[in-house]
């Protein structure tokens, strides 16, 4: 039976879809959904099939960068808990930080404030704030959600980020511009990358309050009301003692600095390497070495220990990656994209585009974990379409980016909700749960949006 090009493509993603939210195990989930796309592959020679997923996998450059990425900041977490520099930094902010709404309105502002790419300021935020909501009470999924409702909007709306970089570079090279350059037609396109602009102000209005706590957010906090621990259920004992450690070294007037030059240095060489977040995380170690040292919070024979920890720490989050690439590899080898655009491709047509650009993305990348990969697909497709039944390509563009955006925020085994999820300590099952109602909320707004302007826009 000829597997590719069929229905038959989307049984791998159910399967992770199914097994993860029954089990509440992601990892299960994965393995079962790599285990069924072996199966569609290679019939009875999946173990051979199985292997070379797996090969492919642990040879594919981004798992290396990304294993980088999260080794280096396991290090510098573990570096800042035994230091007490994060709980430093959490005893500082009760100068300006008096409040529940207060500190997820900082929350919501420094995630906006490292816009540079979603990677940075989801890694970043949820290590800085969550010994600052844990004293209000807050569940570290609402923080996480917070942080991953705002940080691949809010990199996708700002022209300066490396998403509005590569996504203007896709317009180029399928000739859509705007005075010349790509980058142009994505600065016009702004105002119509609709799930952006709805997910920000939903982040916010959670944040503020105004939005009420629903699903699995309104179970948890409801939880932590009773029992005062904001961690999830579900953590090991080492989880839990890692998320909770503190040092002994603390001083009574708290050194704020000990945490911010390691974030400020990570920030700097970041920005000045072009957006090489592996070198502004090593410099950020390094830094961080050296101020603990020197004013001996840690022993040399403590930074080895503490690296060691750290990288131990991330163990679960590099099997995560290793089997979303072998699920994104099996989804590639059953033409899985090739199949949603044959499907969805009859009713592309007129003012439905760019809703029907939108749903078709955003289910896409919900459901496969691919959201550069996607518009990379997509985009040479969608684009000439658009043009050629009359609708602007620049707006057909901006459908591809927001569904690329809905599904960064909301995959389970997404590189975005991995990595958001352990910087504030819950399982990405956890997270992706608590976010689905509001950036539903964000997708619907911005299905609409996207109906109306294809109404209004096309003539």
């Amino acid at each position: 039976m000829e597997i590719q090009n069929t229905a038959w493509a989307i049984v791998p993603v159910l399967t992770v879809l199914l097994v993860s939210v029954l089990t509440k195990r992601a990892l299960l989930g994965l393995l079962c959904g790599t285990v069924v796309g072996a199966v569609l592959l290679g019939g009875w020679g999946f173990f051979d099939q199985l292997v070379g997923l797996f090969g492919a996998s642990m040879t594919n450059e981004t798992v290396h960068w990304l294993v980088m990425v999260v080794v280096l900041f396991g290090i510098l977490i573990a570096y800042f808990n035994a230091s007490g520099a994060v709980s430093d930094f959490a005893r500082w902010t009760e100068r300006f930080v008096n409040s529940r709404r207060k500190s997820l309105l900082l929350t919501w502002l420094l995630t906006v404030a490292l816009f540079i790419d979603d990677y940075l300021n989801a890694l970043t935020v949820g290590t800085s704030m969550k010994r600052v909501t844990d004293r209000y009470g807050v569940p570290r999924t609402m923080l996480g959600a917070i942080v991953k409702l705002t940080s691949a909007p809010i990199a996708v709306i700002i022209p300066f980020s490396t998403w509005a970089v590569f996504f203007a570079a896709l317009l180029e090279q399928d000739g859509v511009t705007v005075n010349g350059s790509g980058f142009g037609a994505y600065l016009q396109g702004l105002p119509f990358v609709f799930f952006g602009w709805f997910a920000l102000a939903i982040g916010l209005l959670l944040a503020l309050g105004v939005l009420p706590l629903v699903g699995p957010l309104r179970r948890e906090q409801l939880r932590v009301d009773r029992s005062g621990d904001p961690l999830p259920e579900g953590l090991s004992e080492e989880e839990r003692e890692f998320e909770l450690a503190d040092s002994s070294t603390a001083t009574a007037r708290p050194l704020p600095f000990n945490f911010l030059v390691p974030i400020a240095t990570l920030i700097a060489v970041t920005i000045a390497t072009e957006v090489d977040i592996v070198k502004g995380a090593a410099a950020a170690v390094v830094v961080a070495i050296v101020l603990f040292v020197a004013q001996r919070r840690l022993t040399i024979r403590e930074v080895f220990e503490s690296a060691f920890e750290g990288i131990s720490s991330m163990t679960y989050v590099i099997v995560l990656f290793v089997l979303a690439f072998m699920v994104q590899q099996v989804n590639m080898d059953l033409h899985l994209a090739e199949w949603v655009i044959g499907v969805t491709e009859p009713v592309m047509h007129g003012a439905l585009l760019p809703a029907i650009v939108f749903l078709v993305c955003g289910v896409y990348a919900y459901a496969t974990g691919a959201f550069w990969d996607l518009a990379a697909v997509i985009t040479p497709v969608v684009l000439p379409l658009a043009i050629a039944v009359g609708v602007d390509p620049v707006l057909a563009g901006t459908a591809v980016f927001s569904g690329a955006a809905l599904g960064s925020t909301t995959c389970l085994y997404g590189d975005g909700i991995i990595l958001a999820s352990k910087s504030v300590g819950v399982k990405p099952l956890n997270l992706m749960l608590s976010i689905l109602p509001y950036a539903g909320l964000a997708g619907l707004l911005s299905l609409v949006a996207y109906l109306i302007a294809g109404f209004a826009l096309v003539g």
